[in-house]
């Protein structure tokens, strides 16, 4: 149901141990999905069988100088962790691996870090669809089912996917239950799914679409993998922020006479960003709810974050003009949401799917 997964390796861990299962507790309440390895060997191997994601790496001092040597070129690898006694015997060598976020001894700092890094890895892995300049000029937006043939299939579904979700009227009460029961099953922490539950009428859907939990992760994941279940399970809460959007820009729609310019700063693998650079000339479209602000600085300091904690990643800032006359806000409406958000940003600006 995430993007990532974490990796706890140390040829100690005994899960019949009460400590190392209050340990294992702690983790799975930040990220859903731990796994434990007990050898070099046996993670590496892990990560060559992972298809998709992050993974964040905890590893004892007796094995990290061997296991970072081993996977820290891995562009899969975003964060890695040393967790031992001593921290004055592993601070020197861990200081030469940029990945290394410190060296611990206590689990309580790791896991605060692991929710800063889980954001960060939720921020930049937004699904995207890029349409380069012949695909254009061949008229792929058109009938030609030829040219629809060149449009990537994860844009098509989902375009798709959205336009039908749109149209239900269902129950909210009835797809939460669902939601609920689909959410135990992905190993989601009971504390956020009550708290969602219990909470979810009091609150809006820009704040917990906003607030760091399991929600904007499912989503991503959903989307850039073409889950169909998890986006089903979704479906109400994505018509009901896609809806408090279109209410919110018609409250402000004096505020979005002229054309303005918003920003975005994230992390693109190297991938993605040749992606990008073949499709000058055409076009990209977010295929999730896209976050942006009117602050360029607010975008520059995520750019910061990323070339910070990972070498295989190619920081980018977007820089994008909205011009209101040109836009369908029926079908792509956008708004401020500063006052409603969970983690109030200068000036955010945010946009439903397919921007």
């Amino acid at each position: 149901a995430q993007n990532y997964l974490v990796i706890w390796v140390d040829g100690n861990i005994d899960e019949n141990n009460s400590d190392c299962r209050n340990t294992l507790a702690q983790l799975r309440a930040v990220v859903s999905d731990v796994n434990v390895c007990t050898s070099p060997k046996e993670c590496v191997q892990f990560l060559n069988e992972i298809d998709d994601g992050k993974a964040f790496i905890i590893s004892s001092g007796a094995l990290g100088q061997s296991l970072v040597n081993d996977i820290h070129s891995l562009p899969k690898v975003d964060a890695i962790y040393i967790f031992c006694d001593n921290k004055a015997r592993h601070e020197s060598w861990a200081k030469e691996w940029p990945k290394i976020r410190g060296v611990f001894t206590s689990i309580k700092p790791i896991c605060e870090s692991l929710k800063k890094v889980a954001r960060e890895c939720d921020h930049d892995s937004i699904p995207m669809s890029f349409f380069p300049k012949q695909t254009m000029a061949g008229g792929a937006t058109g009938s030609d089912p030829k040219n629809l043939d060149q449009l990537p299939p994860t844009y098509m579904y989902s375009v798709i996917f959205k336009d039908i979700i749109l149209e239900i009227d269902g129950d909210d009460s009835k797809s939460m239950n669902t939601l609920v029961k689909f959410c135990q099953k992905q190993n989601i922490s009971e504390t956020q799914i009550n708290e969602f539950k219990r909470e979810y009428h009091d609150r809006s859907p820009v704040y917990w679409y906003t607030k760091p939990m399991f929600l904007y992760a499912m989503l991503n994941r959903g989307l850039r993998s073409l889950d169909m279940e998890a986006m089903c399970k979704l479906g109400f809460f994505i018509r009901s922020l896609h809806l408090q959007l279109k209410q919110l820009h018609q409250e402000q729609s004096t505020s979005f006479q002229t054309a303005f310019t918003v920003y975005r700063g994230q992390g693109l693998s190297q991938q993605d960003f040749q992606n990008l650079m073949d499709s000058k000339g055409g076009l990209l479209s977010f295929n999730n709810f896209l976050s942006t602000s009117m602050k360029q600085k607010v975008a520059t300091s995520f750019v910061q974050q990323v070339l910070e904690r990972n070498p295989d990643i190619v920081g980018v800032t977007f820089i994008m003009t909205i011009d209101p006359s040109k836009i369908s806000t029926s079908i792509t409406p956008f708004a401020m949401v500063n006052k409603q958000s969970a983690l109030p940003r200068e000036q955010e600006i945010l946009f439903t799917m397919h921007t």
